[in-house]
């Protein structure tokens, strides 16, 4: 196993932050990782485990281990006659996941298409576009706890879903490595349409005739057009969730702005859009410096070229700032910083 000192990590995160760490490693399965977690040489430094740092905003240089896993199997692991099982490992692009069940008609996760990233932080994540969430699938993972080195199973109400959260952001933070996943799909599928923009592209379609792949196709041209590349422009994606405020705010909110874009998710909160937020203080298409909103999705903050993670943090405090002056709401990042 090859492990770099000083180790450049611009192109293993995806808004191009020129940061570095102390130790990289490249694991190719368990043992690999055990291996490294027992090491004596690294006993005493932070540990980071990234895919291809798609949801990440490096704020500095990090003094640590940092790891990537490059194992990517993807493999039927049960079937019956309602559902198939999928295991993927930590390391395989999520994408490629989507594909692979698209391609079997096995329905659950193709309004996922496209999202960046690695299997491994999918669950940290619990991510979500256009109607579904990895939740819905989910059946288990498998993975290593940090501390003393045990391997364990985690099933779906083990994790804690959430909005954009999980058990790994809380209780197991930089605790538990994952190192494989089981999605459970339906043989059967039926087009999630829940979405508003998706329904609508779909529209031109006989509800009879369509598929899962209509579905996944319809997804990528909508992020294609609405989210830039992080090849040509450094992004990490959508940097802030959706909040979640009262009906009592909402009604308020709503009285002095008509247009207010959210909806009901129970009795008493509504979730509000936060790229819409970001639009009505004027921040989308703005550019400051090296960083910006992106023109299309003001959920996007991007790097011009050239950027320092100070220029982002900067930013970003200063869009929470006027929306919690405008709306008295308080964004939260989908983002982790490190």
């Amino acid at each position: 196993m090859d492990i770099k000192e000083n180790y450049s990590l611009k192109r293993h995160n995806t808004f191009g932050m020129n940061v570095s760490c102390r130790f990289f490693a490249q694991t190719h399965n368990d043992e690999e990782i055990l291996q490294l977690l027992s090491t004596k040489r690294f006993e005493k430094f932070k540990k980071l485990v990234i895919g291809i740092g798609s949801n990440i905003l490096f704020t500095k240089d990090f003094d640590g281990l940092v790891i990537t896993q490059m194992q990517n199997k993807i493999y039927i692991s049960d079937t019956t006659s309602e559902y198939t099982f999928i295991t993927a490992e930590a390391g395989a692009i999520w994408n490629d996941v989507v594909n692979f069940c698209v391609q079997r008609n096995l329905g659950g996760i193709e309004n996922l298409a496209l999202i960046p990233g690695k299997v491994g932080a999918a669950p940290i994540q619990n991510i979500g576009a256009y109607g579904q969430e990895l939740k819905d699938v989910f059946y288990s993972l498998n993975g290593i706890l940090v501390d003393d080195l045990k391997l364990m199973q985690l099933n779906k109400s083990d994790c804690e879903f959430g909005y954009r959260a999980s058990v790994f952001k809380n209780k197991f933070k930089n605790r538990f490595i994952i190192t494989d996943i089981t999605l459970k799909l339906n043989n059967m599928p039926t087009p999630n349409l829940d979405y508003g923009i998706l329904a609508e592209k779909l529209s031109v379609f006989d509800p009879a005739e369509l598929t899962i792949k209509h579905v996944s196709d319809a997804v990528c041209e909508i992020r294609k057009s609405k989210l830039p590349d992080p090849q040509i422009l450094g992004n990490a994606g959508s940097f802030f969730k959706n909040p979640e405020i009262t009906e009592a705010h909402f009604t308020k909110l709503n009285k002095l702005n008509p247009n207010l874009r959210g909806f009901k998710i129970s009795e008493n909160k509504y979730k509000i859009s936060a790229a819409w937020l970001i639009e009505k203080i004027g921040f989308k298409g703005k550019k400051i410096g090296n960083v910006g909103v992106h023109s299309e999705q003001p959920l996007v903050l991007v790097n011009f070229g050239g950027a320092m993670p100070n220029e982002l943090i900067e930013l970003k405090e200063k869009i929470k700032r006027e929306v919690n002056i405008k709306f008295d709401i308080l964004l939260e990042e989908e983002v982790n910083l490190i």
